[in-house]
């Protein structure tokens, strides 16, 4: 039996005896989205570890991280609820599609199975949601991901017409076809840099020139797609932004994307891009592509020029990419660093396939990282595509860190501290104290942590000599959007305290997707010696052939 009914409010069809009370519970799951009631839209998903909810970000698992879904948002979007279709499955069990319109505009379909079950004292039982596949209107664009984007922003400067030989095309445009995320500290002509942080955007100007990572990129044929989000002043590995908020991480639903290239790594990570173009001080590369599953480049220091790119601390600034797979690493990376942007030194060379890790790096690790670390190690030594690595004691990790820290710190303030005393309160408050510190540091203590740092980099070389060292390119899977600043800070530390050993080095580093815990993918992370780059991709590219032969 098919009913149709036509109220004032919405047109409701219903397929079959409709059950008692369905369309009561949801009316009142939609009151309750409307008040965000947190109780009550908790209590109308099932409880346990099967209940399903899907959007376009993704899909969450179990009662619980739904629960933590819905309690990271201030409010759903007001709503009016236009179709109502019931298909009842049994007395116990109904699909309800209903099509909505939101009051910015657009419409929305949601899919709900819903299931009632005995109990809490009503003789009818209480309707719950099994699963639900929400359908949002879809945005222009994703402000969260993007501050400017076109179609495309800039076109490729290479023109190529139906007459010309593939192969040759290939040779001379090997990124013919790409679209490049910009990170917001490049320059792109005609376009401000605005660093994450609207108040400096406000003041600045727009570029005159592109900047060489960003040319490299056009004249091998790619196009600039849009300028992706930053952390404020690229001062995070988190990913959020107090002003125009946390990438979704198209890997984790309900996760950190990883920061600073945030945006960018987003953008590759959901497929609105394919390379993002970004930069690595402490770990800004290879942490968001960890967090997303994505494969990540961090460049020798000086490699890549960094004109007309702002600078964060210069001593370890370093340009980098983020992509989908190994293959297109590989030639962004070759037509960088053989063009007019990068630099002359240090020479790119040939790495030796030795393998050295620090099981004191490894023990700094979350459990599951490092089990999954080892299992790793362990297939890939059983297939041939690994001896086993030597072990070496690179030294005191909280030192090294230390060290990173201060200078890193005093280098920024150095960068914008000017701009941020002028500028009181346009910084999230992480973000400022990090600043603050760097403020605090005076010329002896950054002389001797220089001095130190010499010391150490020195060492380094000499532990690793030459080799590749592998280690966890982060210390977790991306933590959730709801953990609190303590464990923020705390999963920070500890992340920075593997990811700077390539920046004291000015090592290049590769992060593979190439491990899973629970929580979501890991990085493998090679570091090489510096002028490595592009080979240590090629041995990165290796090891995730013979990981999924």
């Amino acid at each position: 039996m098919t009913t149709d009914r036509v109220t004032t409010d919405r047109v409701t069809t219903v397929e079959g005896d409709l059950p008692e009370r369905l369309l009561e519970a949801f009316d009142a799951y939609e009151r309750a989205l409307a008040d965000n009631d947190q109780e009550a839209l908790a209590d109308a998903f099932e409880p346990g570890h099967l209940t399903l909810r899907a959007d376009g970000a993704g899909l969450l698992v179990g009662h619980e991280a739904i629960t933590a879904f819905r309690g990271r948002r201030k409010s759903a979007p007001a709503r009016r609820i236009e179709q109502l279709h019931v298909r009842v499955v049994d007395p116990a069990t109904a699909l309800i599609v209903s099509v909505n319109a939101p009051v910015g505009g657009g419409r929305g379909v949601v899919t709900q199975l819903w299931r009632r079950t005995a109990g809490d004292g009503d003789v009818y039982g209480v309707w719950r949601i099994a699963s639900a596949q929400v359908q949002a209107p879809a945005p222009i664009f994703d402000t969260r991901i993007w501050r400017v984007v076109g179609a495309p922003l800039v076109a490729t400067t290479v023109e190529v017409s139906p007459d010309d030989d593939p192969d040759a095309v290939r040779e001379t445009a090997p990124l013919l076809g790409e679209t490049v995320a910009v990170k917001d500290l490049f320059a792109v002509s005609g376009v401000r840099v605005g660093a994450g942080v609207p108040a400096y955007l406000e003041e600045q100007s727009d570029q005159e020139f592109h900047a060489p990572a960003v040319q490299a990129l056009l004249d091998a044929g790619a196009s600039v797609l849009g300028i992706a989000q930053t952390d404020e002043f690229a001062f995070s590995i988190a990913g959020r932004n107090s002003a125009y908020g946390t990438p979704p991480n198209g890997a984790v639903p309900g996760a950190i994307s990883g920061g600073s290239t945030s945006g960018p790594a987003s953008a590759v990570a959901l497929g609105h891009a394919s390379i993002g173009l970004g930069t690595d001080t402490g770990g800004s590369i290879r942490v968001p592509a960890s967090y997303q599953g994505l494969w990540g480049l961090r460049t020798s220091h000086g490699a890549v020029r960094r004109t007309d790119l702002l600078p964060l601390a210069p001593s370890f600034d370093t340009v980098g990419w983020l992509t989908r797979d190994a293959d297109l690493l590989a030639r962004v990376a070759a037509a960088t660093l053989s063009g007019p942007a990068a630099t002359s030194s240090p020479l790119q060379h040939d790495v030796a396939p030795s393998i050295v890790l620090d099981p004191g790096v490894v023990a700094s690790v979350s459990a599951d990282v490092a089990a999954a670390f080892r299992d790793r190690l362990d297939q890939l030594a059983a297939v041939g595509a690994l001896r086993p690595p030597e072990s070496i004691a690179l030294g005191d990790l909280a030192h090294l860190y230390e060290l990173f820290r201060v200078l890193q710190a005093a280098e920024a303030w150095r960068s914008h501290g000017e701009w941020i005393t002028a500028h009181p309160g346009a910084l999230a408050p992480d973000v400022e104290a990090r600043f603050a510190f760097g403020r605090s540091i005076d010329p002896d203590r950054e002389a001797q942590a220089r001095n130190e740092l010499a010391v150490q980099r020195d060492h380094l070389d000499r532990m690793l000599d030459g080799r590749i060292l592998l280690l966890p390119s982060a210390s977790s899977a991306a933590p959730s959007l709801s953990a609190t600043p303590a464990e923020f800070d705390a999963l920070r530390s500890r992340t920075l305290g593997l990811t700077c050993i390539a920046g004291i080095g000015g090592y290049p580093a590769v992060s593979a997707p190439l491990l899973r815990v629970p929580g979501g993918p890991v990085g493998l992370c090679l570091v090489g010696p510096r002028g490595s780059d592009l080979a240590l991709v090629g041995v990165a590219a290796g090891l995730a052939a013979a990981a999924s032969a």
